[in-house]
């Protein structure tokens, strides 16, 4: 037998495995494109002549959202500019040559925004309470002002499908509001203008892309690893349904998307006497998370009600 038949035949199981998993990821990725295209189309969330900024945490569901964007943009049907902005927020052991080196890489322009919030958070929450809200008040606030001043259109955020349902659970168990997290959402001021791209893609098909990609992942060591967040228990559910209710998740999220406020109680939506629907306008009140209630107040930060 010849010899290059016989090293062949010793590569074929690593090479038939690879292949596999070549498979899978661009399986994986024609889904993503096909769910984040979708909600672009659905939400006009990026038009002619767009700025879009893609916030990366160094996690994977922003590492996924810039991928899939990137793919999209060789061939949409509209030009627009894409950029990538990380907020180094001096975080304990955090690897700062991690996310420029992937970014350089790329080719794509990007900022690395400089802001020790680490020590403001740690000196203002108590020991013990989590540090979601306060940190993302003030990563928000950097991030839109910077936004504004760089002239972006269009800000971009990896929250996914998953985190819409989670969002939508806590509101309703904690917050006593039927709301979750929008697909757009435009500042009340005109300042900015926040897009999910991800709004329809499913978190275990992001999570099982990004392995597959070999994303550098980054953990936050700030909140990421607290235990017995409100929202952990809500994923941990949305996790158990998932596996023994398969299905249930999307009629959840397609209920998002079918509403009927005749079948509702609110009457800023809906006229009971008149039998007609209104306007629904409303002042927009921030209802803290049970998480959030020792925060302080830091005065006007730019942050967006989301």
């Amino acid at each position: 037998m010849p010899e290059a038949m016989i090293d062949s035949s010793k590569q074929s199981p690593d090479s038939e495995y690879e292949r596999s998993l070549k498979t899978e990821q661009n399986k994986l990725q024609k889904r993503l494109r096909r769910d984040v295209g979708q909600a672009i189309a659905d939400f006009s969330m990026i038009e002619a002549g767009d700025k879009v900024m893609c916030c990366l945490s160094g996690g994977k569901d922003s590492y996924a959202m810039l991928d899939i964007l990137l793919n999209l943009q060789k061939s949409a049907p509209v030009s627009f500019e894409l950029i990538a902005v990380n907020l180094d927020q001096k975080q304990p052991g955090f690897p700062e040559e991690v996310l420029p080196d992937y970014l350089a890489a790329l080719g794509i322009e990007y900022h690395i925004i400089e802001k020790d919030t680490y020590s403001i958070v740690k000196e203002k929450v108590p020991e013990g309470r989590t540090t979601c809200g306060l940190c993302s008040r003030l990563r928000r606030g950097i991030l839109y002002n910077f936004a504004e001043e760089h002239g972006v259109t269009k800000i971009a955020l990896g929250h996914h499908r998953d985190d819409l349902l989670e969002t939508l659970f806590l509101n309703m168990f904690y917050g006593g509001k039927l709301k979750t997290m929008p697909p757009v959402l435009h500042s009340d001021d005109g300042r900015n203008t926040v897009i999910r791209p991800l709004a329809y893609s499913r978190e275990k098909d992001i999570a099982r892309y990004a392995e597959l990609r070999q994303f550098p992942i980054i953990p936050c060591n700030l909140c990421g690893t607290q235990e017995n967040l409100q929202r952990q228990v809500i994923k941990d559910m949305f996790q158990h349904w998932d596996k023994q209710h398969p299905g249930r998740l999307e009629s959840m999220f397609n209920a998002l998307r079918n509403v009927e406020p005749s079948h509702l109680a609110d009457t800023s939506l809906y006229d009971f006497r008149e039998g007609k629907r209104l306007g629904g306008q409303r002042q927009a009140v921030q209802t803290a998370m049970p998480e959030e209630k020792t925060e302080p107040d830091f005065g006007r930060l730019d942050v967006l009600n989301i």
